[in-house]
């Protein structure tokens, strides 16, 4: 797909704009938000609202990219460059892809390690439930579920009423939130349930 027909889409899932790179902390965050999904890519000299204003100082923000991804993402995550131009303007395209070591985390202000999924155009910060499931899902031993009474209940409320949340289940099945949630990761990393992720909200429902 041509530039011009990716920029028109809009930021997403895998695509982000930035017009011009002014913080690692912050450029780390989308990184690690990629690496941790499907991957993605990030449009350095285009500006939210779609217009292309071109890289002005292309090393600089080749020079932060690098930094970002090796000093404030952990594990360190390797961008592949393009350059393309667009109406006689650079547009610098960062291209990350899907890692093989998830989770990463990035380095905020305050030196505190954060992992970050992406959901529609945010960066969001990984739920304690979706850091187990990105974890376990690196693991080769795949996962064995016994459908005991609490899979069946779960299972059963989801048909009636669409959607849970983890509060919802430990008062489902009278259980503390850690049992609930290793329940939940299990049902995820076997593709029987899936969660879906806001700022404000995290629920899961059937596949």
């Amino acid at each position: 797909m041509g530039i011009k027909n990716l920029i028109l889409q809009g930021e997403g899932v895998c695509l982000d704009f930035k017009k011009t790179i002014t913080s690692a902390e912050k450029i780390a965050k989308s990184l690690v938000a990629f690496a941790n999904n499907k991957g993605g890519k990030l449009l350095i000299g285009v500006a939210d609202d779609k217009s292309i204003v071109g890289v002005k100082a292309e090393d600089e923000e080749r020079y932060m990219i690098l930094k970002a991804a090796h000093q404030f993402c952990k594990p360190a995550i390797e961008p592949i460059f393009d350059e393309i131009y667009v109406d006689n303007k650079l547009v610098l395209v960062v291209n990350i892809l899907e890692s093989d070591t998830k989770p990463h985390y990035a380095l905020d202000d305050q030196k505190k390690w954060w992992a970050y999924i992406r959901i529609q155009d945010k960066s969001v910060l990984a739920s304690r439930i979706i850091l187990e499931v990105l974890k376990q899902d690196q693991k080769d031993t795949g996962v064995l579920i016994s459908y005991s009474e609490s899979e069946k209940k779960l299972l059963q409320y989801l048909d009636l009423n669409g959607k849970i949340t983890l509060k919802q289940l430990s008062k489902l099945l009278r259980c503390s939130y850690k049992k609930g949630q290793q329940i939940l990761v299990n049902l995820i990393l076997t593709d029987v349930i899936k969660s879906h992720t806001s700022e404000k909200e995290e629920y899961f429902i059937a596949v």
